[in-house]
């Protein structure tokens, strides 16, 4: 079967890049999503926001379809993904993992050039996109492309992780808490500048976090998980402001952290 990917097009679309109706989802037993529902649009950035066990990966992995709902549809572009062959499916999603995933034994550069090799790229193509790419993400091609993973810190493997998701120029990332086990430092660096990038490429992208400050500063729109619901979706303003109770909390939880360090500062000046 040769589906085509998803389109990359920038032209006008009827349809959401992913749309969810009503979905379900269970593992073990367990309900883990409950009737969710939301779309995507092109070129947006929905982080998914909630507690660990919300249900925020469990809807990543269904719309690349890693998992599969077990009631209601997930669409991207327009068409169920149950109706997409599921590798076809996948050469129009990028996914970024927390620890990039990186394949040990592979270089850098090869790592980076994974997928276009298996779409079968002719091999200076594929040498030109992986300095492309490294140099996008802030990875110097001489110093880096023939080091290893276990060569490179935390943050440099996850600049190669965001590289190999972009590698074929899919138009859709999905993102699984790809900072979360970062140092503050480098955190901070690494979201400002996957938001420098995406104000660039414009993908759309869901982003899971459970950090409301990444999802503040990340997100076009927010969408707040809890126990398996969606709570809401709002814009940044928005969520400062939510009144659903699981929502608010967030924010409530926010400004005391931000009170509590103001006291510090002055009470250390």
């Amino acid at each position: 079967m040769n589906d085509p990917a998803p389109s990359a097009s920038c032209s006008p679309s009827p349809h959401p890049a992913i749309e969810f109706r009503e979905v379900c989802a269970s593992l073990g037993g367990s309900l883990i999503l409950d009737a969710v529902s939301f779309s995507v649009s092109k070129g947006e950035t929905l982080v998914l926001l909630g507690r660990s066990g919300s249900g925020k990966t469990t809807a990543l992995r269904l719309v690349n379809r890693l998992l599969e709902p077990s009631a209601g549809a997930i669409l991207v572009d327009g068409r169920r993904v149950c109706d997409w062959e599921p590798l076809a499916l996948r050469r129009g999603i990028g996914y970024v993992v927390q620890e990039a995933g990186l394949f040990p034994h592979f270089t850098v550069a090869r790592n980076i050039g994974l997928v276009p090799r298996l779409e079968r790229w002719p091999s200076q193509k594929i040498i030109a996109r992986v300095e492309e790419l490294m140099a996008l993400v802030g990875l110097d091609v001489a110093r880096f492309s023939s080091r290893h993973p276990h060569e490179l810190s935390g943050g440099q493997r996850q600049r190669v992780g965001v590289a190999r998701a972009l590698a074929a120029d899919p138009p859709i990332l999905l993102m699984d808490e790809p900072f979360g086990a970062l140092d503050p430092l480098t955190r901070s660096e690494l979201q400002k500048e996957f938001k420098t990038l995406q104000q660039r490429l414009r993908k759309t992208v869901v982003f899971v976090t459970h950090d409301v400050r990444e999802a503040l500063l990340l997100a076009d729109r927010i969408a707040v998980l809890e126990s398996g619901r969606l709570v809401g979706i709002y814009s940044p303003s928005e969520f400062l402001l939510a009144r659903e109770p699981e929502a608010a909390s967030y924010a409530a939880a926010l400004r005391q952290q931000d009170a509590a360090l103001a006291a510090r500062i002055r009470g250390a000046v």
